[in-house]
């Protein structure tokens, strides 16, 4: 897939699909569609802006579900062929919605079709509204398609949604409202070693700054080694570990009935199931027999799961 900011470096014509798609849910999925349902010549391309236009004006950095990196993974699962991402700054915020119509989907993506949720808002002061955008675009014979939102169990499928589930430690509402379940990508990088002495060596993950990051606690997980599509089973720990005196937050996963090393490597942690909230044991032995509970537990849940 092609991924640019450069307005000059897209390919062109273009199907679009126009939003901000944190998550790649199945809302959002439902939106895309059309995108890959091109024409000729067109290349189906997602067209999103970097930064979230709410960091932009707050001036406070926003959590993702799917930094930019695992937004790329998961729209070229779905087949998309270009992800264009739009630097949001002061100029593209005070455009009108027929500027940004004009300049950006027209003259300068040459869009043949444009897909769109139905609560997209655009153009100066979010003044556009998807009305306005099929209306503008027709006027120069660009169909549009206006997707209704989507909802699952009578809740409207949001990112706000699904970080709402993930702060709860909901595994299975966040795995609905995803289509997928709810993972963690990082680098192994050295910790403080401190698993090893009670014979659970864990891993200790390095995510991305923007990552949003699920409620603190214990994990059953499936946990996918340097791209492999095979996975192994694990628990996972977030937080600052109380027992230890921790204090800073980490994440940390032990692969059970695994052995290897696996520092630098990069990991795909899937979240199956929350196991627990994270608590301060009386002593390391404690700890040491909670987390074969754990890992008990882990093994159990993950067979009803099977590993891929």
């Amino acid at each position: 897939m092609w991924v640019t900011s450069s307005l000059t470096k897209a390919l062109k014509p273009t199907a679009v699909a126009l939003g901000n798609f944190d998550g790649v849910h199945r809302g959002h999925q439902q939106v895309i569609q059309p995108a890959k349902q091109k024409q000729g010549e067109t290349v189906s391309t997602v067209v999103t802006f970097n930064p979230h236009p709410q960091e932009f004006f707050t001036g406070k950095r926003r959590s993702l579900l799917t930094p930019q990196s695992e937004k790329v993974e998961q729209l070229q699962r779905l087949g998309v062929e270009q992800l264009v991402l739009l630097p949001f700054d002061r100029e593209l915020a005070c455009l009108s919605p027929q500027e940004f119509v004009e300049k950006i989907l027209v003259q300068q993506l040459r869009s043949h079709s444009i897909s769109v949720g139905q609560d997209f808002c655009f153009g100066k002061g979010r003044t556009g509204t998807v009305t306005d955008l099929s209306a503008i675009a027709s006027n120069y014979g660009i169909p549009t398609t206006i997707v209704p939102l989507h909802t699952c169990g009578g809740e409207r499928i949001s990112s706000s949604a699904i970080r709402q589930a993930l702060e709860q430690g909901n595994t299975d509402r966040a795995k609905l409202l995803l289509g997928r379940a709810y993972s963690l990508t990082g680098t192994v990088v050295a910790g403080k070693q401190l698993g090893r002495t009670i014979g659970f060596p864990t891993a200790n993950i390095d995510l991305p700054m923007e990552k949003f990051v699920p409620r603190n606690g214990v994990y059953a997980v499936k946990v996918y080694i340097d791209e492999d599509k095979s996975s192994v089973a694990g628990v996972m720990n977030i937080g600052n570990r109380p027992t230890v005196n921790g204090t800073n937050q980490s994440v940390e996963v032990y692969l059970i009935d695994w052995s290897g090393d696996l520092y630098g490597k990069v990991v795909a942690v899937q979240l199956e199931q929350f196991l627990r909230p994270e608590q301060k044991f009386e002593s390391l032995d404690a700890l040491k027999n909670q987390i074969k509970i754990d890992c008990d537990r882990a093994k159990a849940t993950l067979e009803t799961s099977p590993l891929l």
